[in-house]
């Protein structure tokens, strides 16, 4: 039987050091929220292969719809060869996504290439070069998902010079002493500073910051965006790439601001574990860029495509949606119960299912990425895998399937705690 000593020794070799991996186990086999590895052992999975399998592992009619589109064909290239699944997903993700205008929505590959053709439509659309993003947030590991990033490592780390015309602000978040006040007056000394407001293209901002330690939008933040871009002809861009299809316990976390993006970037979990995303916005917007400025060789991938219908399917029929707030809830209760005996666990916190743990040293009060992961470590020693996440890197976020069985979800549950004990000690 291969072991996975031997994987790890063969991966050092054979693939560079760049592609950083958490576990040293390889899997070999999964279901819903389950993994086992190449020795047998089993894991339940609270990673979600970050944030994509909201449906779980192999989910049946998922995995049904793969197999019948594997009976017609795989690939074609849209932009050659168009086929109606294309359309009628599109037509499904315009009646999803929130706002009651004309939309349009088109298909790529990954998340990074859905922000990458944002930023072209809106640079397309307005006819300006600048985009305003926020620290702390992902937006990707190309050249521009890269710039617009605003965590150095390792995202930026030896990569530079980036794409020109990217400014920052601060993200706000009450723990780390940044206020929504703090933010705006950053953003209008960049107007006076750097960048004509009448420059900017865009703004894009994560309703919850997903890298950057899956901290909520403020409100009050996205109605001040809203009313910066509306007053200098700018668009808003919502990366709902970790947010979307149900985390948050809406179907797009948009939903839950009473304002509205002009563009929304979408991947992850809206394909079941395929390479689907997508780029939806208001459909003057979206047709800014000329015929042939948009698309990709495997943009709009016909398996996944018909991954994405089932997705879709699924979490109507299994009323997702509202599963994510029931877990949610469940899991956040455990956490803030717990509190009082780990004095290190600084702060709970998120939407629906998008829920994370902060951790602080009790005794220089400063973020502890040394604790956050000792808890990790422990719990991934008893068979539940977490990930991590933050500018400090002080935080564990939980992306579990919305799919998870009570039976298991309750035994992570209980492997957590005990691993929040146990590095508390």
């Amino acid at each position: 039987m291969i072991s996975n000593q031997d994987l790890h020794q063969r991966r050092l070799a054979a693939t560079p050091r760049g592609i950083g991996v958490m576990a040293n186990f390889f899997i070999e086999r999964a279901l819903n929220a389950e993994v086992w590895d190449v020795e047998g052992k089993r894991y339940i999975d609270f990673a979600g292969g970050i944030a994509v399998l909201n449906t779980g592992h192999r989910h049946p009619k998922v995995m049904a719809a793969i197999e019948q589109q594997l009976q017609h064909f795989t690939h074609t290239c849209y932009q050659v060869l168009p086929y109606k699944n294309y359309v009628t997903l599109a037509e499904r993700i315009n009646k999803l996504t929130p706002g009651n205008f004309a939309k349009k929505t088109c298909f790529f590959s990954s998340g990074a290439e859905a922000v990458e053709n944002a930023i072209k439509i809106a640079r397309a659309s307005t006819g300006r070069p600048g985009i305003i993003a926020f620290s702390g947030a992902f937006h990707g590991r190309t050249m521009m998902g890269c710039a617009l990033t605003g965590k150095v490592a390792p995202y930026k780390i030896g990569f530079a010079p980036f794409p020109a015309e990217i400014y920052h602000a601060p993200f706000p978040v009450d723990l780390h002493g940044v206020s929504v006040d703090d933010a705006i007056h950053a953003i209008h000394t960049l107007f006076k500073s750097d960048i004509d407001p009448k420059r900017v293209a865009a703004i894009i901002i994560e309703p919850v910051q997903g890298e950057g330690g899956f901290y909520v939008t403020p409100p009050a933040l996205m109605r001040e965006l809203r009313a910066l871009c509306d007053e200098h002809g700018m668009l808003l861009i919502f990366d709902e790439i970790q947010t979307g299809f149900g985390r948050t316990g809406k179907m797009f976390a948009a939903e839950h601001y009473d304002v509205l993006p002009d563009i929304m970037t979408m991947a992850k979990s809206m394909a079941g574990g395929t390479t689907l995303s997508a780029v939806s916005g208001k459909a003057e917007v979206m047709d800014g860029p000329a015929p042939g400025g948009l698309g990709g060789t495997y943009a709009g991938n016909p398996l996944a495509i018909a991954a994405s219908h089932a997705v879709i399917d699924v979490m109507e029929e299994e009323q997702l949606v509202a599963r994510a707030n029931i877990l949610g809830e469940k899991l956040t209760e455990r956490l803030k119960a717990l509190q009082a005996k780990v004095p290190a666990l600084k702060d709970v916190r998120g939407l629906g299912s998008m829920i994370a743990a902060e951790f602080f040293d009790p005794k220089t009060h400063e973020p502890s990425p040394e604790i956050t992961k000792r808890v990790q470590q422990a719990a991934l020693d008893k068979g539940l895998i977490l990930l991590t996440c933050g500018v400090y890197t002080n935080a564990l976020r939980f992306l579990y399937p919305l799919t998870i069985e009570d039976k298991v979800f309750d035994e992570a549950l209980a492997i957590l705690e005990g691993a929040l004990l146990t590095a508390n000690t």
